[in-house]
């Protein structure tokens, strides 16, 4: 791969991209000709039970190059952007360049904005919103939420509403007022180099459908198997794009060509999820055509 022009050797580097745009590749060039480790920042990679699925890199990858955060949490443990704010600080505290790569946005608003030291959901608050989700839908969640708050989050993301329903009613205080006092940024833009790759829609939803047909032929029936009995769509590590619809499938709900394109289309929604976030939230970054990106 050429990379792009202007990508200074001793600074951080940030590579943000839609889901099969090629950041990836893109991150482990510039690992491989400039040095650095590639530090993980999606929020499905660091689940130690969705390797196939969440694409996350190969062990061959994570053998040729050094890799952080990733497959490092258990499937049921708990994690957020502050769990992971705090492990990209001690990356950075050390002498190893960072080169952060993923498609969570909200990651790199955490690192790149500051982020709220918001106390922990209880468990009990926690199961409380999941049973208004799985019976209510987002109705109610919603409605409890304060206008501030509802301005701010995408309210079609049913794992941002929740997490908003759960901070007000966890601390009394709407995520608007806790995000309105944040603390300065770990690393501002001016710090560091902040890639987005771009992709054109029908140019991606064709790397979509062959990503995850090649996701099949590596074994992702069987990866979505071996979750079967921890299986809880509610469980932040279960929600791995095409993981609901392999599921159905093993329970005989649905063909596999079913599951297949219901999949696609998942990962689709989910791909133009992300693009709209990065045009509203990255316009400072640098961006980037995947299409004109040596794959």
């Amino acid at each position: 791969m050429t990379l792009p022009a202007n990508i200074a050797a001793d600074r951080p580097v940030l590579i943000a991209g839609p889901t099969a745009s090629g950041k990836s590749a893109l991150a482990m060039a510039i690992a491989e000709a400039q040095g650095g480790v590639i530090v993980n920042a999606d929020a499905l990679q660091v689940y130690e039970n969705w390797r196939i699925l969440s694409a996350r890199p190969s062990l061959a990858d994570e053998t040729a190059l050094p890799h952080r955060l990733y497959g490092h949490i258990g499937a049921l443990q708990d994690y957020s952007a502050g769990h992971w704010l705090r492990e990209v600080a001690d990356i950075l505290k050390s002498a190893l360049r960072p080169i952060i790569v993923g498609g969570t946005g909200l990651y790199f608003a955490a690192l790149t904005e500051g982020l709220a030291e918001i106390p922990a959901t209880p468990p009990a608050i926690r199961a409380e919103a999941d049973h208004l989700l799985a019976t209510k839908g987002l109705t109610p969640l919603l409605d409890a939420l304060d206008s501030a708050t509802c301005a701010r989050i995408d309210i079609r993301n049913p794992m941002r509403v929740q997490r908003a329903w759960e901070v007000a009613r966890t601390t009394g205080r709407g995520l608007a007022d806790w995000q309105d006092d944040t603390p300065p940024p770990l690393l501002p833009l001016s710090a560091c180099t902040p890639l987005v790759v771009e992709a054109d829609r029908d140019w991606l939803n064709a790397r979509i459908a062959r990503r995850f047909d090649a996701m099949l032929a590596a074994g992702a029936l069987d990866e979505a198997r071996a979750n079967l009995a921890l299986w809880n769509p509610a469980r932040p590590s279960m929600k791995a794009i095409g993981a609901p619809e392999l599921i159905a499938h093993l329970r005989g709900e649905m063909t596999l060509d079913e599951a297949r394109e219901a999949a696609s289309i998942a990962t689709r929604q989910y791909a133009k999820r992300q693009r709209t976030w990065f045009r509203a939230r990255m316009k400072a970054w640098r961006h980037l055509a995947a299409e004109t990106l040596t794959l």
